[in-house]
């Protein structure tokens, strides 16, 4: 192939390529999921969003988790990680099922906070008094509230 050919391609791909970049740049782009929350509208302000069925028993793990949910995360996840309208999210909704948050993602986002970006209830703080040990039970106790939920 001709040297001068292969330069001409290379430009051409090359513009097509910036065009592209710079026609995308403004353009709002997908968040990185397709659920959606649902309207809660018609919850009242402190409500359960979710509808949650329990387990008829826990393992040993989320038995110790329920109890540091209970001390640390139902105060604005609600109950069972129902959720709370107008406060925080149901744990129990398919935007948290493992493919999509994992157990990590969990424990970052209680150690740092985390950015309001499924709901809107505006940003999570930082939760004090949980180590590293505590979260993996929390999360062992929300995976097994989920599964019980047909959360996968």
């Amino acid at each position: 192939m001709n040297r001068n050919v292969v330069l001409g391609l290379s430009a051409a791909v090359i513009a097509a390529i910036a065009v592209f970049l710079l026609q995308s740049k403004d353009q709002p782009g997908p968040q990185g999921h397709s659920m959606v929350p649902p309207d809660t509208t018609a919850i009242a302000q402190g409500d359960p969003i979710a509808t949650v069925a329990l387990p008829a028993s826990l393992s040993a793990d989320a038995q110790v988790g329920k109890r540091g949910f209970d001390a640390k995360c139902a105060q604005c996840h609600g109950e069972n990680a129902a959720g709370q309208n107008g406060v925080a999210p149901p744990l129990v909704h398919k935007i948290y099922e493992p493919n999509h948050h994992s157990d990590a993602a969990f424990l970052l986002a209680a150690k740092n906070g985390v950015r309001s970006h499924h709901w809107k209830f505006g940003n999570m703080p930082p939760v004090k008094g949980l180590t590293d040990a505590d979260l993996k039970y929390i999360a062992r106790y929300v995976r097994e509230l989920q599964k019980e939920n047909g959360i996968f």
